[in-house]
């Protein structure tokens, strides 16, 4: 299934994706997560069932490594991409204060301020995440 690394299942993929997060290495981050992704599709098309949130054929959800690929996109300043990925999460678990948090940051740092004050508004009221200035 795994065109990279044929013996990594999902779990051991992510697990290297946030063992790279902590050494900033977010290039690898970026390949070892959208490598997982391919697989998952891969795998959802084996079973002949679109992905469907919350009724997934292959597992559980995918919110937790979408953020950690949001972030990475955003740490190597893929912008659209980490905006797309932090609005999968927001899909899938709309209360993650952080994921608006970063779809905020994401929207500021390229210049979309007004677009960017509702989701840094959300992530305030649901985390206590404040909407000062810093990378999340």
């Amino acid at each position: 299934m795994s065109t990279q690394h044929p013996g990594f299942h999902g779990y051991e993929r992510y697990e290297r994706a946030k063992a790279h997060f902590a050494r900033e290495e977010y290039a690898q981050v970026v390949q070892e997560l959208e490598a997982l992704f391919t697989d998952l599709a891969e795998a959802r098309s084996e079973v002949g069932q679109p992905h469907v949130p919350g009724e997934d054929p292959v597992g559980h959800g995918t919110a937790e490594v979408h953020l950690l690929l949001a972030r990475a996109y955003f740490q190597t300043a893929q912008l659209r991409r980490a905006e797309a990925a932090a609005r999968e999460v927001l899909r899938e678990a709309p209360d993650d204060a952080y994921a608006h948090l970063l779809l905020g940051r994401t929207l500021q740092r390229a210049g979309r301020h007004d677009e960017a004050r509702g989701p840094l508004r959300l992530a305030e009221l649901l985390g206590g995440y404040g909407s000062g200035p810093g990378d999340p």
